[in-house]
């Protein structure tokens, strides 16, 4: 089995601090593996904003560029999450600020535990608010290699889990759709931190053992107390093009209050919260 270059990831996370000793005879179970790979992916702090770039090169080497701001509100208590549950109800709400044609352009998620997240596009050009069914969230975000799943995370609840091996610096989990019909994977597998539980790689496979989609955590940094991915990367092996997201900065537990993330901000942006 083939392993993703560790080092630049651990001298990170060596530098961060982040480094713990582990209690090698008491290894978490496959699903708190999982949750706390979720939680350090997507809960850090209990609301969140970032301003992001985001570089897409087609095989030919061309770049194409979008510049986005990313409010996060949880609506649990994150203390209580990583004592308990690992996860919660989330909103997100994306505005893209460049290129002009994406200007004003919104992308919001209330994700739920027990059904369907609720999405929704707002195209300023067409002044239209187009809701993005559950069918809809494996397709691109914004012309990019990530998905609208990717950006806010997929319910772990949605997939069976199995730690097939564990390194001194990963756990390897394999994870399976429960309704293989809704998705474009068989399966895919994950190479979670074993101190730091943040999901370094994530490789996607059709059936028959293709692999088509890679997601790599480029850059790793301790923001507030956090271990943060700030730069990432999905690659998809099959058009050749690669997508990547530079956090250009990270802030967390600002404050956002609740009424950001709902219909009526989609077309008057909460621009104090935007800065």
């Amino acid at each position: 089995m083939q392993y993703p270059n560790h080092f630049p990831i651990r001298a990170m996370l060596v530098a961060a601090g982040l480094l713990l000793t582990l209690d090698v005879s008491a290894q978490p179970s496959v699903d708190e593996i999982v949750h706390r790979a979720n939680l350090a992916a997507y809960y850090q702090g209990k609301d969140g904003r970032a301003q992001v770039q985001m570089t897409i090169t087609d095989k030919q080497g061309r770049d194409r560029e979008r510049r986005m701001i990313i409010l996060r509100r949880d609506e649990s208590d994150t203390d209580a999450l990583k004592d308990n549950a690992y996860w919660g109800e989330q909103k997100y709400y994306v505005y893209f600020q460049r290129p002009s044609d994406l200007n004003r352009t919104v992308f919001m998620v209330w994700k739920h535990l027990e059904s369907d997240d609720d999405r929704w596009l707002y195209l300023p050009s067409l002044d239209l608010v187009r809701r993005i069914s559950a069918t809809d969230k494996r397709n691109s975000f914004v012309g990019s290699d990530f998905f609208y799943e990717d950006v806010s995370g997929r319910n772990i609840d949605l997939d069976t889990h199995e730690l097939i091996d564990t390194t001194d610096d990963y756990y390897v989990v394999k994870s399976t759709p429960k309704r293989p019909e809704e998705v474009e994977f068989a399966w895919y597998e994950s190479y979670i931190h074993t101190d730091s539980f943040i999901p370094v790689q994530i490789s996607y496979y059709k059936e028959g053992g293709e692999k088509y989609r890679e997601a790599t955590a480029l850059k790793v940094e301790t923001i507030d107390g956090y271990p943060t991915v700030t730069n990432s990367r999905m690659k998809s092996l099959e058009t050749g093009s690669t997508t990547t997201m530079e956090y250009l900065s990270v802030e967390y537990d600002v404050g956002l209050p609740e009424d950001i993330f709902t219909e009526r901000y989609l077309r008057r942006a909460p621009r104090e919260h935007l800065r």
